[in-house]
């Protein structure tokens, strides 16, 4: 299943203020891009819905609201696109369903380096006893 593209229409914007040093420009102007996008609310599926929900991450709220901020350009513009792109590489992340691992038994080779290299190591350990009389 191809994950689903979101554009701009389909978050919340609001224009505030950078944070950090940048002199007279970050204490006059609203460069930073902070985009809400609601979860249950959106035209994902339900079964990434339901992975974005239970994602582990700080940027999602208990609500199933996701806050982005980003603020690393000067302009708006730049900073929208930075923050709808991380949106999108969370969609992305959420959307790709996990290889399903197989239980494989481990070969004659690695269980024999495996008993091999604790012989070498009980020899290393026995050799720091102390030496008889």
């Amino acid at each position: 299943m191809k994950p689903q593209r979101l554009t701009e229409a389909d978050v919340e914007w609001s224009a505030i203020r950078a944070q950090g040093a940048g002199g007279q420009n970050v204490n006059k102007v609203s460069n930073a891009a902070q985009l809400r996008f609601d979860i249950r609310a959106s035209r994902l599926g339900p079964t990434v819905q339901q992975r974005l929900l239970a994602w582990p991450d700080a940027r999602i709220s208990g609500d199933g609201v996701v806050v982005i901020k980003a603020q690393d350009h000067r302009s708006l513009p730049l900073n929208r696109r930075e923050a709808l792109a991380r949106l999108q590489a969370l969609v992305d992340a959420a959307a790709a369903v996990p290889k399903r691992r197989v239980a494989t038994k481990p070969t004659f080779g690695s269980r024999q380096r495996r008993l091999q290299a604790k012989q070498q190591r009980a020899q290393v350990k026995a050799g720091r006893g102390r030496v008889g009389d």
